[in-house]
């Protein structure tokens, strides 16, 4: 997977796959940080937002696209549909 071969030891947002440093981690209900979730998908102990796992790589092809002008909707769509159904949020146990 081309994307994720330039980060090995990235962190990613277990719900959107975004790369992720410390500042963009999300909060525990108790205010701590949580590594595990962006600040985007998670807040307060909670997720941000109630959608399914297709709903989410919907909103992010979008988001994709726009930061890496080189990869078109098919190949955004191609590369989320093989990490989305690997991250904890979205993983069937």
């Amino acid at each position: 997977m081309i994307f994720m071969e330039n980060f090995e030891n990235q962190k990613f947002c277990q719900s959107c796959a975004m790369p992720m440093t410390e500042e963009l981690y999300g909060t525990n209900a108790d205010g701590s940080k949580n590594d595990e979730y962006c600040i985007y998908c998670f807040k307060d102990g909670e997720f941000t937002s109630d959608m399914t796992m297709e709903e989410m790589m919907n909103f992010c092809i979008e988001k994709m696209v726009e930061v890496h002008p080189e990869m078109d909707k098919e190949e955004a769509s191609k590369m989320m549909n093989e990490v989305f159904p690997m991250l904890k949020r979205w993983a069937k146990d």
